[in-house]
């Protein structure tokens, strides 16, 4: 029989394309076939059909895609309208509701393959009971940095040491092995308290991935060495062993098909960054959930144009629920309702508004762009950093705050952008860190510093490099099993 990896991806965007990206380098270090089981997402999104591209375009000889089919029925606290914040709850039951499904597919794949390893995503943590039944050595790929696996292993021995939540601590700085402390504020909702069940299932992960046969990290060594260390060293885990960690990273995406490839031709950003001087655009894009109230996007938009800095600026319309949104019919929603009067016009000469994508890996290695403005997404930070781009850190959900700190204190990549007291980031705040970013002392040491990174992400995946080394044990963990 021949040999299979099989990989569980989460059936968010960016957890799927670097899961599959993953399971395409495996090909180059493992001769096995790769099985990679996607979930159904439980509600359209308005990237599923780009997902739905991709996977089609990934589909190879030696890589199949199984679709569990759709749990049904749904449980009342599935909805379209669910907030970043409700989304990780959601994804660890999609996952246990999953298990039976999945249970039945991993069943068919072994009866014509031998299953060699077992990769799930870190919201997949149900599955680890579904392998075990199989007796399949099962490894987690943490779609984050080693920064952010570090304060998540550590975050166990934080819960064995208090009884409080962490949301009663507010500012209060937590210290964590390998990385600059974390206010408690800052840290995930679904770590802040400890009542709720995505708590526990957060709690119950870290249990789980001590025990697993690896942590596979899309990162590379250089961009995080404590953390790395830290994590090595089973300072994280003091009262365990850690498991072994591949650091296999930067996993980027070759082209822009993984950020929503919208077909071959050109898009317009592209014309116009090639009319633009050398390193003189910042370019702002805040991911696929990126979305803001009028109120925040008019910030954004007098910032920008008191900077008198060039910009590219990818724009979604705001949510639903926004009342400047509400008054207006679908046919209305061009993005200029939601600006400034004039903002267009009067910015024309130095700036473009894109609504909704931009093809992000392509605009940020165009030679014009000197910034980027990012919510802190880890593909976004990585694609940053591999384009040698200095970024401004203005995070929005999930781990994005944790990972402000580890840009700005940790990499030093970054420079922050700070909200105000009821969350809004002002024009003066934008414009000061904006024209800090592009032309300034602190802005140029980042952009050296960001340099020197770029060209170690392409030495640790190169032949011989950390992350080449890692695929290859990797491998070879694989081979035994």
């Amino acid at each position: 029989m021949a040999d299979t990896i099989v990989l569980y991806p989460s059936p968010g965007r960016g957890h799927l394309v670097s899961m599959v990206e993953f399971g395409q380098l495996i090909l180059k270090h493992h001769p096995a076939s790769i099985a990679i089981i996607i979930p159904t997402a439980p509600f359209e999104s308005a990237s599923s059909s780009t997902v739905e591209d991709y996977i089609a375009s990934a589909s190879s000889s030696l890589i199949s895609f199984h679709h569990l089919p759709a749990v049904d029925p749904l449980p009342p606290n599935f909805s379209s309208s669910s907030s970043p914040a409700e989304i990780p709850a959601l994804t660890y039951e999609l996952a246990e509701l999953n298990n039976p499904n999945l249970h039945k597919t991993l069943l068919k794949l072994s009866v014509s393959s031998k299953l060699k390893g077992f990769v799930i995503d870190f919201f997949c943590n149900a599955s680890f009971k579904v392998s075990s039944t199989f007796n399949i050595p099962t490894y987690y790929y943490f779609t984050s940095g080693a920064s952010g696996l570090a304060a998540f292993l550590y975050f166990k021995t934080i819960h064995e040491n208090t009884t409080e939540s962490l949301k009663d601590f507010d500012d209060m700085p937590l210290d964590f092995p390998g990385i600059p402390s974390i206010p408690a504020k800052d840290m995930p909702v679904a770590m802040l308290d400890r009542e709720s069940k995505v708590y526990r299932c957060f709690v119950d992960t870290a249990t789980q991935m001590i025990k697993s046969a690896g942590l596979i990290l899309n990162t590379f060594e250089f961009l995080e060495e404590r953390a790395v260390k830290a994590v090595l060293d089973g300072q994280c885990t003091p009262s365990e062993s850690a498991p072994p960690i591949y650091c296999v990273g930067p996993v980027i995406g070759g082209n822009d098909s993984g950020s929503g490839d919208r077909g071959e031709v050109e898009h317009e950003c592209l014309s116009w960054l090639d009319s633009q001087p050398s390193r003189s655009v910042v370019f702002l894009s805040f991911g696929s959930m990126g979305v803001f109230y009028t109120k925040q996007l008019k910030e954004i938009a007098n910032g920008l144009e008191s900077s008198r800095v060039r910009f590219l600026w990818v724009v979604r319309a705001p949510p639903p629920d926004d009342e400047t949104r509400r008054t207006l019919t679908i046919t209305d929603l061009s993005i200029e309702r939601f600006l400034p009067e004039g903002f267009l016009d009067r910015t024309k000469d130095r700036g473009l508004v894109v609504m909704s994508w931009a093809p992000q890996i392509a605009v940020l290695n165009h030679d014009s762009v000197g910034g980027f403005v990012t919510h802190c997404g880890w593909n976004s930070i990585l694609e940053g950093v591999c384009a040698g781009v200095p970024m401004l850190a203005w995070p929005l959900y999930a781990e994005q705050k944790m990972n402000r700190a580890f840009l700005v204190e940790g990499m030093k990549v970054a420079l922050p952008v700070v909200e105000s007291d009821n969350g809004l980031v002002t024009a003066a705040e934008l414009e000061k860190r904006v024209t800090e970013l592009m032309d300034s002392e602190k802005g140029r040491s980042i952009r050296d510093r960001v340099t020197v990174l770029r060209k170690e992400a392409a030495a640790a995946t190169s032949h011989g490099g950390s992350s080449h080394l890692a695929l290859t044990k990797l491998a070879e963990s694989f081979q035994r099993n």
